[in-house]
């Protein structure tokens, strides 16, 4: 019974000398914080249809993550979304490594490696509603691997990947082909120039994209434009071209519980849509028509290091071809909004 007793008291001190939160001394000297670290944001809105006056309220998000280390060279990231407009989505859950400076090399799920615009998280974005970009035309996650490496001598960032076709619905499912995405990022001054290629297979028919965007932010100013080019094989769809650009102005504010205001103004579009998925009769249809929307919005928001809260206002204006209604809720509506990040 001692023998057990001191062993045991031996076992719980060697845990206690690497319990989580505490920083552990590799044997290079470094000193890692293992205490995972948690985010959330809560995305809640109010929303009404001009051209009728139907209304909804509706949590839009309401995500949990979780982050952390498992070594100085090895990382986790999980993310779910609790409350999708009342669904629940396990969104990412990947591990990554480190094994030289620069380099990375992912496997799980999460985002394709392509766009600016559909990259950006819920707590990120600059208007209530997304892109047609970031929506419609190019929301992928996926479950693959991906290795990134960003040179030590330039601000230039590359990131390759490979994923299942089918996306995070089925992880059983084998495969005889796969999907891809590729990134390149470069930096320069105030600017920001990405370029990338993504190649979807979701049904039978595969689909190619081409992405190019550039970013500039200068004195309180994001000024942004992206373009996408969606090309449908076999001649199974009229290739899509969706548009991105907006401006964003912010300034800080003093004498109210909020310490900054922005004004923010876009113009997006696409043309005929097809998600790349055959109907019952074998063909590729139009799943999102062709439009265009004009964007305007402005934000008050409380910021303090990475907790935030945003009140946010917007007006969209769509424009249809005139043989087509808008559908319910794609058309000139009023949102209202509040975003709080922890």
């Amino acid at each position: 019974m001692k023998f057990l007793l001191k062993a045991s008291l031996l076992i719980a001190s060697g845990f206690a000398t690497i319990a989580p939160g505490a920083d552990a001394a590799e044997p290079s000297g470094q000193q890692v914080d293992y205490m995972p670290v948690f985010h959330g944001t809560v995305r809640a809105r109010w929303e009404m249809e001009t051209d009728g006056g139907v209304s909804r309220f509706q949590v839009r998000n309401a995500r949990l993550s979780v982050a952390g280390k498992v070594a100085p060279w090895a990382d986790y990231f999980i993310n779910t979304d609790l409350c999708d407009r009342g669904k629940m989505k396990i969104l990412d859950a990947w591990g990554r490594i480190t094994p030289a400076d620069g380099l990375n090399l992912r496997a799980g799920q999460f985002r394709m490696p392509f766009g600016i615009d559909p990259f950006r998280g819920p707590d990120q974005y600059f208007f209530a509603n997304r892109s047609y970009i970031g929506k419609q035309v190019c929301n992928v996650r996926g479950v693959g691997a991906e290795i990134a490496y960003t040179l030590p001598s330039a601000p230039l960032k590359i990131a390759l990947s490979a994923f299942n076709p089918g996306g995070i619905a089925d992880h059983d499912e084998w495969n005889h082909a796969m999907a891809y995405a590729g990134k390149i990022t470069y930096g320069v001054g105030n600017l920001t120039l990405a370029t990338g290629l993504m190649s979807l297979i979701p049904d039978s028919v595969r689909t190619n994209i081409i992405d190019a965007a550039v970013t500039w932010k200068c004195a309180g100013w994001t000024v942004e434009g992206e373009y996408m080019n969606k090309h449908y094989t076999n001649s199974s769809h009229s290739t899509c071209h969706a548009y991105n650009i907006f401006a964003d102005y912010s300034h800080p504010m003093t004498g109210s519980i909020f310490n900054r205001w922005s004004l923010q103004a876009r113009f997006d579009g696409m043309t005929d849509h097809s998600s790349g998925v055959r109907n019952a009769l074998g063909s590729l249809v139009t799943n999102d028509a062709a439009r265009n929307r004009i964007t305007l919005g402005g934000t008050l928001s409380y910021i303090k290091g990475a907790r935030h809260l945003d009140l946010r206002l917007d007006y969209e204006k769509a424009f249809y071809h005139h043989d087509i209604t808008a559908p319910r809720g794609e058309g000139d509506k009023i949102v209202a909004e509040m975003v709080v990040r922890f």
